[in-house]
């Protein structure tokens, strides 16, 4: 079954965000903005820390963008915590890290790897209605790009602002974008 275009499935997480105590995030919560869902195998590893540092420095920019980004792993709240306590680059992220030791959402975004409990590396951007619009999984060395994230969700929000337009290979921010027609077929 595809998860593009399908609803986010109910859940209710542990969170734990920088300066905060620590705070519950469900399906409900996420709704009414755009959403991005960061899976990551594990806190205290190695490729992890580098990806979301790289979000991290992505953060503003998609608040701006009335964007809220999630990192998740199948560690708790408070190892996610402690994690953002010892480590220099894990220290400096301030969004929101939800705990899903239960493996809940892992499986309700179908990246949990079976018998092992860890989460593919998955990237889930998710529209204000709830509807998964972007999703991008890699194997467990290979790292995400934030810029390149960036870029999706802009597209994907020009798209919804703007129905019966839809942005080609490459597009950004202020680039010429299609309009799919019957004089186009062919033609491109």
């Amino acid at each position: 079954m595809g998860i593009i275009g399908s609803e986010i499935l109910p859940f209710k997480a542990t969170a734990y965000q920088a300066g905060k105590d620590f705070f519950e995030v469900t399906d409900a919560d996420v709704k009414g903005k755009w959403s991005v869902f960061f899976f990551y195998p594990a806190d205290f590893t190695f490729v992890c820390p580098t990806e979301l540092g790289d979000l991290a420095d992505q953060y503003e920019t998609l608040k701006g963008l009335d964007v809220e980004v999630y990192g998740v792993s199948t560690d708790t709240h408070f190892s996610h915590k402690a994690w953002h306590d010892t480590s220099p680059v894990i220290g400096a992220i301030n969004f929101p890290f939800l705990g899903d030791q239960n493996h809940n959402l892992a499986k309700n975004f179908n990246v949990l790897r079976e018998g092992v409990g860890l989460a593919d590396r998955g990237t889930f951007v998710v529209d204000p209605d709830g509807i998964i619009q972007i999703t991008e999984v890699t194997c467990e060395g290979v790292g995400r790009n934030a810029v390149e994230l960036l870029r999706k969700i802009k597209a994907a929000q020009y798209v919804r602002a703007h129905p019966g337009e839809v942005c080609p290979a490459k597009w950004e921010e202020g680039g010429e974008t299609l309009a799919p027609s019957l004089d186009l077929v062919g033609k491109i």
